[in-house]
C-alpha cells in the first residue's frame, strides 16, 4: 500500500511539473523602467562567436540563464558555445565587446570567465541568503558605481546567488542591519 501512495505521489509530482517555466520575463529596473534585453547583444551571442568583454572598461553582462544568471565581468569570454542556453542580457556600464584575435586572448578570456564564475561560486557557498545578498552587492559595489549598482534589478542578484528577489530587496533596504532584524 505505500508503494501505491508512493507511486501516485510522484506521478502528480511529474504531472505538474512544466519545464518551459520562465522566472522572468522581463527585466524591470529599480526605478521602475522596463529594460530592454539588448537584443542586439543577445544575438550576437547566440550566433556562437566568441566575444571578450573589455577589460580596459568598467562593464560587463549579467547573462540571463533559464534558472540562474552568471556575470561576465571585464576581460571575461562569452557567446560561443559557453553561451548557446542564454536567454536575456542585461549590459553593466559602457559594454564593449571585442573579438579575440589569437587563441592565446580566446584562452585567457575563459580562464576569466571562470574566475568570475568561482568569486560568484564562492558568495553562494554562504548558507545565510541575506550575507549572499550583502556580499554579491558589496562586490559590485566595489567595482561599479553605486547608481549603477542601485539601479540594476533585484532579480539579477537573486537568480546570480540564489536568493528570492524579495530578500534582496530586503538587504538593499536594510543594509548590515538584517541579519539581526531578521529570524531564520
Amino acid at each position: 500500500m505505500d508503494s501505491a501512495k508512493k507511486q501516485r505521489y510522484q506521478t502528480a509530482m511529474v504531472s505538474t511539473y512544466y519545464p518551459d517555466t520562465s522566472f522572468l520575463d522581463y527585466i524591470v529596473m529599480r526605478d521602475g523602467t522596463e529594460q530592454s534585453c539588448s537584443s542586439d547583444i543577445l544575438t550576437q551571442l547566440l550566433s556562437r562567436k566568441v566575444f571578450i568583454v573589455n577589460s580596459r572598461r568598467r562593464n560587463g553582462l549579467i547573462l540571463f540563464k533559464r534558472y540562474h544568471t552568471e556575470f561576465a565581468g571585464p576581460g571575461a569570454a562569452v557567446g560561443g558555445d559557453y553561451d548557446y542556453d542564454c536567454q536575456k542580457v542585461l549590459p553593466i556600464g559602457n559594454l564593449s565587446l571585442l573579438t579575440p584575435e589569437t587563441n592565446e586572448e580566446r584562452q585567457k578570456a575563459y580562464l576569466i570567465r571562470r574566475q568570475w564564475i568561482r568569486l560568484i561560486k564562492q558568495i553562494t557557498e554562504n548558507p545565510v541568503p541575506s550575507q549572499r545578498v550583502q556580499k554579491i552587492l558589496d562586490q559590485f559595489e566595489q567595482y561599479f558605481p553605486l547608481e549603477m549598482v542601485e539601479n540594476l534589478p533585484d532579480e539579477a542578484f537573486a537568480l546570480l546567488v540564489g536568493v528570492l528577489p524579495q530578500t534582496v530587496s530586503i538587504v538593499r533596504r536594510l543594509g548590515n542591519d538584517v541579519d539581526t532584524r531578521l529570524i531564520y
